[in-house]
């Protein structure tokens, strides 16, 4: 064998020697801590089940929890991925929020480099700047905020059911991803954005187009997504970029002449991007330029135009294929109706205990996301997993799931928990420490209020002039998507929707 093939032969036996005790090291992970797990596969750890399509993320993880079901926590790998799936609801608790500054970052998703606008969103922000712009944003969701952007959401509320009712009796069968991604494009554009748009009038708006475009999960976003948080080395090496440079040079262009008229004008608006406006002079307090005002809004429309609208579609199908429970919600909204002369006001439907169970229920059943995470930024000291296992010690950079999915699917918390069952949250027989839609502690969702606002102005408005019907392409039960890392409908959300048949007078 000549010198230079040897040489060669050598190298590439180490390499390979090296790699094999790599991965070994690394799939030997949770065996060598005594950690309930099971056995990843190399490379794709235990996401085997989604990535070759038998099963959503959200029923992958949840096959493991109830695998696990003796123990307060166990292991898997999100591929290369170390990840301590939390099931105990008082250790959730103690991590989430009384130990919170020891877990008070997320695993970012975006990349600073390839995404500038995108990666500085409130969800991907760490430390103190995401205190700092927490702080800031939090009173764009004030109550007095909620009651203004009341009466913007009720304008876009009725065009919503306006154009559904001129299909008339008879009825139409409704893609309701469709139509309810336009209900929700034109709430936080008027909400947000202080723009007026239709877009069931205006269908090809380009509001509404880019974030089509932007947020197609089931295409390329979901893999790079994928990509993203899993193989971050890899992404960056091929310039995977979440959002193309047309999508954020949109937003930007608005939040720039948005900016610009107002100052200039003197026009004062009640909305995210008037407080970022006001805080730009202020000596504390982050530093606002064009690009961070942008990255807010930004991540406030994507989360308004997909999560939010993707959770009223799992409501509305709900409701749809479960008669007694429209009849119920018909019988509170005409009750309503009658009570303020046909006018609701924000009081009345905060008032309004049914259409909230209803609400609630379907975020237990469909949470806005399936698993919570959390990173570890200091050692921290985990309780035996179970009785005859030892403490461990996490360490800064481990990373935390809370199966919000898995949990909230309990029977040991939530009887019967595949039935959809508004009555659980009527009788007051939730624990809420097991029910965790917008997330928990101090990171939870900071547009609770305003996604649960938006999503019951639409149904009041809808069942107040329509009827919701299931058809043959509805699935029920639901069956979730196999293909997309975040929660979708198999085949879409199918509906009949039609004028609404018996109305009760408004006196």
């Amino acid at each position: 064998m000549e010198p230079f093939t040897l040489l060669l032969t050598i190298i590439t036996a180490s390499i390979c020697i090296c790699l094999y005790y790599f991965v070994l090291s690394k799939i030997s992970y949770f065996e060598q801590l005594k950690i309930p797990h099971e056995r990843p596969i190399p490379l794709i750890g235990n996401m085997a089940p989604f990535i070759f399509r038998q099963m959503s993320p959200a029923e992958n993880v949840q096959r493991l929890y109830k695998l696990f079901s003796h123990a307060k926590y166990f292991g898997m790998f999100d591929c290369i991925t170390p990840v301590y799936v939390i099931r105990d609801p008082d250790l959730i608790n103690t991590i989430a929020i009384k130990e919170f500054d020891n877990f008070c970052d997320h695993l970012g998703f975006v990349n600073e480099t390839l995404d500038p606008i995108a990666s500085r969103n409130l969800f991907n922000l760490q430390g103190d700047h995401w205190r700092e712009m927490r702080k800031l944003l939090s009173p764009s969701f004030t109550s007095s905020k909620m009651k203004i952007m009341f009466e913007l959401m009720c304008q876009c509320g009725e065009n919503f059911a306006n154009s559904i009712v001129q299909s008339g009796k008879n009825g139409k069968l409704y893609d309701m991803k469709e139509i309810l991604s336009r209900y929700a494009n034109d709430v936080v554009a008027t909400c947000a954005f202080g723009i007026n748009i239709d877009s069931f009038k205006h269908p090809n708006n380009e509001f509404y187009l880019l974030g089509k475009k932007a947020l197609n999960f089931d295409g390329r976003l979901s893999f790079v997504f994928f990509i993203n948080r899993n193989f971050p080395t890899l992404s960056k090496f091929l310039k995977l970029r979440m959002f193309g440079p047309k999508v954020e040079n949109f937003f930007k262009n608005i939040v720039s002449e948005t900016v610009k008229v107002r100052d200039e004008q003197g026009i004062f608006r009640p909305d995210m991007i008037q407080l970022m406006m006001e805080t730009r002079n202020k000596d504390s307090g982050p530093e606002f330029d064009i690009n961070e005002m942008t990255a807010q809004a930004f991540i406030f429309f994507l989360a308004g135009f997909d999560s939010v609208s993707t959770a009223m579609c799992f409501m509305v199908h709900e409701v749809g294929v479960n008669p007694n429970v429209q009849s119920k919600l018909k019988e509170e909204i005409d009750d309503v109706l009658k009570q303020t002369d046909g006018k609701p006001t924000y009081e009345a439907i905060n008032r309004m205990k049914y259409l909230d169970a209803v609400v609630n229920e379907s975020l237990r059943l469909y949470p806005i996301a399936s698993f919570l995470d959390r990173k570890c930024i200091k050692k921290f000291e985990l309780p035996p997993a179970t009785p005859d296992s030892k403490s461990l010690i996490l360490k800064p950079g481990d990373n935390i799931w809370f199966p919000s999915y898995s949990l909230h699917r309990d029977p040991k918390y939530y009887p019967e928990p595949d039935k959809f069952n508004p009555e659980r949250f009527v009788n007051g027989e939730v624990d809420n420490s097991v029910y965790m839609p917008f997330g928990l502690g101090p990171r939870m969702c900071i547009g609770n209020r305003f996604a649960l606002m938006e999503a019951k102005v639409m149904l009041f408005y809808l069942l107040w002039h329509c009827d919701l019907l299931p058809d043959v392409k509805t699935r029920n039960p639901m069956v979730l998507n196999k293909k997309a890392f975040v929660m979708m409908a198999e085949g879409g959300f199918w509906l009949k929707v039609r004028a609404r048949m018996s109305k009760a007078p408004v006196t």
